[in-house]
Formats: C-alpha cells, structure tokens, sequence
C-alpha cells in the first residue's frame, strides 16, 4: 500500500498489521534497500517504509538534517496512529532517526540505528566534502563507483552484478541538490554532547566491514547513548540488510522481541 503523510509530503510504502515500524533508508540507496526483509518484518507489525525528503514521492525540505528529521517525526507521529512505534534508520536514515530521537524525545519505544553514528572522523568528514565538489562538476555518474564502494565490499560487488546495476541505477536517479545538501549537513555533523537526551532503548548494529560509517563510530554511539547495546554483523558492510537479509534480521530479532513484550 502507498500512502502520503506530513501534509502529502512524506511517502511510504506500508505492509502488514501490528505495531508500527519505521524503516529510513540510507543516502546512497532507496526505500527499496528493505525489500529483502520488510516480508518477514511485516508478520509481526505494520511495516512503513517512508521515502526520505527529496526522494521518490517525498518534497524536499530546506533547513539542513535539523528540518529533515522534524518533517519525518510529522510523519511518524501522524502514520504511527498512536501506538508507540519502533524506528530503525540505515546510514543517513540512521542519522536523521538519531536526529529525530534528540528534537523529539517521545517520538518512538525504541530505536535501531544500523551503519551510522554521532560524528565522522576528519577523513570521513573530506570524503563527504569530496564527493559533493565531484558531483557538482561532474554529475552522480561519477561518483558511482565510489558510492557502491561505500554500500558493498568489492568481493561482494563482484559476486552480486545484478545486484550492483540495481543499486547502482538507484543511485543515479538521487536528487543532486538533496545529495549535495545531505553530504554537507553530514560533513559538519557532531551530535555527541546531545545523546544524553535519547532516553529510550537503542540497538545500534554496524557491518564489520562498513567503510562509510566504520565500526568504531557505531563503538561510540552505543557507548554514548543512555540505554544501548552494539551488535557487530560480520562479512557486512554498509547495508547489511541488502547484503545479508536473514542475519540482519536474526540481529535485530531480540530487540524487538523485546518491544514487543514490552508492549
């Protein structure tokens, strides 16, 4: 099912029945990264994959990640219904449900922040820098490559062709200015002196071979954060849900086992 929420600004695709829960999709990708377990998620709740703002059917919004994560807590509280849903956001997914979490407290039960964390390194911070400068002059084609990179290991890329033109041919249909935009809020981004504020649960997950977001930012985001536990998926990178749907799933099972019972 296709809805529209935030005033029709904000679309998702919606499965199943149950509690609800949000999946954001990352920077480099789309909301079709969570086609692979959105089935089997959709058993349990009512499973809403929204388009992030200035992708797909959602508007862009001005403002920097600060406004992004305020349109998508209008349209988490307005689809949720209110029942206390469970977030789980994806590399910048998971920086604007950090964000959103912050900016408003009482948002979601919990949250899953898989592939992200609070601050880049300076090389990390330059790599945003640079493939922002190299779209502007060159186009997204360019910075193709680099981009899967970031989303895939290149033994995995070379076992997955078929895979690698969908998400590459994704990519391509990105909205440069969101792109440009994106990457320079992520560049400056440092959200550590506001962790403390995150009072709900959190599971926060990481490829052991996630290169766009390394391991040890999602080290310290769960040791930052109040109520927190780290799960490493091994052989992964920086979608594991594409790249090992069923582990991720078993990953994530527990936690919300959890909120569910807690329910």
């Amino acid at each position: 099912m296709q809805r529209l929420y935030a005033d029709g600004n904000v679309g998702a695709a919606e499965v199943g029945c149950g509690p609800p829960l949000f999946l954001f999709h990352s920077l480099l990708s789309d909301r079709a990264s969570f086609d692979a377990i959105a089935p089997q998620l959709s058993r349990s709740f009512r499973v809403i994959v929204p388009e992030l703002p200035g992708f797909g059917r959602s508007q862009a919004v001005h403002g920097g990640l600060a406004a992004v994560a305020d349109r998508m807590a209008e349209a988490v509280r307005e689809a949720s219904g209110g029942q206390p849903p469970i977030v789980l956001g994806n590399g910048y997914g998971g920086f604007v449900a950090l964000l959103m979490a912050i900016r408003h407290g009482a948002i979601a039960s919990r949250f899953i922040f898989a592939d992200c964390g609070a601050a880049f390194s300076e090389p990390g911070r330059e790599a945003f820098r640079n493939m922002a400068a190299a779209s502007r002059t060159k186009g997204l084609a360019a910075i193709s490559d680099i981009a899967m990179r970031r989303l895939f290991a290149a033994e995995f890329q070379a076992q997955h062709p078929d895979l690698m033109a969908e998400r590459r041919a994704a990519f391509l249909k990105t909205n440069e200015d969101v792109f440009r935009e994106a990457c320079g809020q992520l560049a400056a981004l440092d959200l550590r002196p506001e962790l403390s504020r995150v009072k709900v649960p959190a599971l926060v997950v990481v490829g052991e071979q996630d290169e766009a977001t390394p391991p040890p930012m999602s080290l310290e985001l769960a040791a930052l954060l109040p109520d927190a536990r780290l799960k490493i998926i091994p052989g992964c990178a920086h979608v594991p849900q594409l790249q090992a749907p069923q582990v991720f799933l078993e990953t994530i099972a527990d936690f919300l086992r959890a909120a569910q019972t807690a329910g």
